[in-house]
């Protein structure tokens, strides 16, 4: 199904259908096809990342495709793409996993209040980013409990208070954006 996904990337890549597009929606087929072929659950392998990395090579060896046929070297780096991908994917879910239990285990230290504590956690491990009424209706927890954790959530060093402000507060789970950022960063910028 990788054969697959990597000759469907050509072949839309040279119809280029649209005006506008054309790039980012060939990037998201290819995660779109492997979901539909079963070969992934979720469209979690962004292969776009490490083709803007590449961009120079990607294009001459789209181009090397179409003009001489050259479909080895195209697959070759489309699996290499793939193995880069997916190893960096599997590494960052094994830091978020790290981080989420030391994080626990910091929290277990509270006492009574360990228990909403974890439960703003975990409903920051799914929305990173988040102010306090959110995390309300995402807990079922009232507004005082929530703010009591959230501070001490700040107070363990795991969460920050991103706006200073009194009221509309926006808070980060920086340490989890920290590790989803890294090697985000296109080269030369």
């Amino acid at each position: 199904m990788l054969l697959k996904a990597a000759l469907a990337h050509v072949q839309f890549e040279t119809i280029h259908p649209f005006l506008d597009g054309n790039g980012r929606l060939g990037r998201l087929l290819i995660a779109l096809l492997l979901c539909e072929q079963k070969v992934l659950r979720e469209p979690m392998l962004y292969l776009s990342l490490y083709f803007k990395t590449h961009r120079q090579y990607y294009y001459e060896l789209l181009n090397n495709v179409r003009m001489t046929g050259d479909w080895e070297a195209w697959l070759d780096f489309f699996a290499e793409a793939v193995i880069v991908t997916a190893t960096q994917a599997v590494e960052t879910a094994q830091q978020l996993l790290d981080l989420s239990n030391q994080d626990r285990d910091k929290i277990s230290g509270l006492g009574r209040a360990a228990a909403s504590t974890l439960q703003v956690h975990r409903a920051l491990m799914e929305h990173p980013i988040a102010t306090s009424g959110s995390l309300v209706v995402k807990t079922g927890i009232t507004p005082a409990t929530v703010n009591k954790a959230l501070g001490h959530l700040e107070q363990l060093g795991i969460v920050k208070e991103l706006t200073a402000q009194k009221r509309n507060r926006l808070f980060s789970y920086a340490g989890y954006i920290e590790i989803m950022s890294r090697g985000t960063e296109l080269p030369g910028r």
